[in-house]
């Protein structure tokens, strides 16, 4: 009978969320390599390059590839032979592990979980308590397997209860461009049928765990129907022309994962859930000798992809004297170089304002003829600024765009992904601006970042509003101030041109 020892488990957990913090999988860094080699779309190929220079960059310092370092999901398979040297639950020690990680000095990551989901929404302060899922199996170790799920991904998560006689591949095909691009694409569809609704959501999530093969896939053809609708879904999907970061493109999954159980005659549930551009996972085995190793993978294997700003096709743009009149003149798709003073805030931080506002009280901080940008950093080790500094889903601050543009004299938006009709007419209307920054490069883009310091609403924590000093900071002018989108713009022209257009598969 195999002994797991308290500290070997908890060590094993915390090493393996520092791991996946900084290294993606190399299956998934080769299939995000080969779509930049055939990508056509320049936006596309330039947000692709920005992520893959950004995945070198955190394998090389050992810092996160995405600010939103994610609520921690662990799947355990115990074998029935295994005995505990423990006094703690599996759950507590998974929170062990998680807390040691997170907190850790020389990688700090940055802590996003909240308790008390629907009322105080109080940060733990240490991304405890971790989502385990537990199944008892044959077999004398332990099997685990540690992910980290961004909130913009997860947020994606669909789910349905189609009729036995639905079609899963129209379900999919008309749900996925519903999703945005707030999952931060390319990355890999995970997907979940049969069982109960409860288990196609843990089908969908599990499946995103296996090795990205689809280029193995192709080459051999599928033996199986569950083949067969992996690379059905993956041709379709790929051919909606959504592209990197929703720009437009001939990539939008690298894979498409599938995994199902049987299920009641009346029945069909589907579910469907995205893994991002920082696709986190790392898979270990616990036989009672000891923590487990991780090894580090070869860097050298990474795509020979070295991203820079290009000053030559990008305008800079001086923060500090920006007047309403240059934004207004901006263009759609227009590369940026962003210089000089810049405020953040996210969610928290908005509903605070409106709050304030409401009663008439002044805020902390002068929003005339300034720039927000949204994001939660991660914070600072050794000499720098400011840790990893990717944008996050714009679209959750769609609902207070106009009171920002109306009534604090806020002229510009950064952040990720598209902004909703709201947002749009809000833009329109004050003659304003939105601009994207790649997400999946959070490392790359804190490079630009040269001074931070908290000016407002400290308690919230990654949540406070910052002003940060940028230099040469790659934003593209998403929403322009006729309220064009490049969100909507991009990927219509790219579902039509996939159409004559031979792509070579992987």
């Amino acid at each position: 009978m195999t002994t797991i020892k308290q500290e070997d488990f908890i060590q094993s957990v915390a090493d393996a969320f520092q791991y996946i913090s900084y290294y993606h999988p190399l299956d998934y860094i080769k299939a995000l390599g080969a779509a930049y080699e055939r990508e056509q779309s320049p936006a596309a190929r330039d947000a692709i390059a920005q992520i893959l220079t950004n995945s070198r960059m955190c394998g090389e310092g050992h810092r996160p590839i995405c600010q939103d370092t994610g609520i921690a999901v662990i799947f355990l398979k115990v074998g029935m032979d295994v005995r505990w040297d423990a006094t703690l639950s599996l759950q507590e020690m998974c929170d062990e592990g998680v807390r040691r990680a997170y907190n850790h000095p020389d990688n700090k990551l940055r802590a996003s979980v909240l308790l008390d989901p629907a009322g105080a929404r109080r940060n733990s302060r240490d991304n405890t308590p971790a989502v385990v899922h537990c199944e008892i199996v044959p077999g004398h170790h332990v099997e685990v397997i540690c992910a980290a799920k961004g909130g913009g991904s997860e947020n994606k998560s669909k789910f349905y209860a189609l009729n036995p006689s639905d079609s899963i591949v129209d379900w999919v095909l008309k749900t996925v461009p519903t999703m945005g691009a707030g999952w931060c694409p390319p990355g890999i569809l995970g997907i979940g049928i049969g069982g109960t609704p409860e288990k196609a959501m843990l089908l969908a999530k599990e499946s995103l765990m296996a090795p990205v093969d689809m280029h193995e896939l192709i080459a051999r053809g599928a033996s199986n129907r569950v083949e067969e609708l992996r690379l059905e879904l993956y041709e379709k999907v790929n051919a909606l022309g959504i592209g990197a970061q929703g720009l437009g493109g001939l990539t939008t999954v690298l894979d498409v994962k599938i995994l199902d159980y049987p299920t009641h005659a009346a029945s069909l549930p589907v579910a469907m859930i995205p893994n991002c551009a920082a696709t986190r996972h790392a898979h270990f085995h616990l036989d009672g000798s000891g923590p487990a190793v991780l090894t580090p993978p070869d860097l050298d294997e990474w795509p020979k992809v070295n991203w820079t700003p290009n000053t030559e096709t990008s305008t800079r743009v001086n923060l500090d004297t920006l007047t309403p009149a240059e934004v207004a003149a901006w263009k759609p798709g227009q590369t940026l170089l962003l210089n000089g003073h810049m405020l953040t805030g996210r969610d928290a931080a908005h509903k605070r304002i409106q709050d304030m506002l409401a009663r008439g009280e002044k805020l902390p901080v002068d929003f005339t003829n300034r720039v927000i940008y949204y994001v939660g950093p991660v914070d600072p080790v050794r000499d720098e600024a400011v840790g990893p500094a990717g944008p996050t889903t714009a679209t959750r601050m769609d609902k207070f765009t106009e009171m920002m543009l109306a009534e604090t004299g806020l002229i510009s938006m950064v952040g990720k992904a598209e902004r909703g009709p709201t947002a749009i007419a809000a833009i329109r209307k004050h003659r304003s601006a939105y601009l994207m920054a790649v997400g999946g490069a959070a490392y790359l883009v804190a490079k630009a970042i040269q001074t931070a310091k908290v000016v407002g609403f400290a308690d919230l924590g990654m949540e406070a509003i910052y002003e940060f000093e940028v230099r040469d900071m790659p934003v593209t002018v998403a929403v322009d101030s006729t309220g064009t989108s490049v969100h909507e713009t991009g990927p219509r022209e790219w579902q039509t041109r996939i159409g004559k257009i031979a792509v070579v598969a992987a």
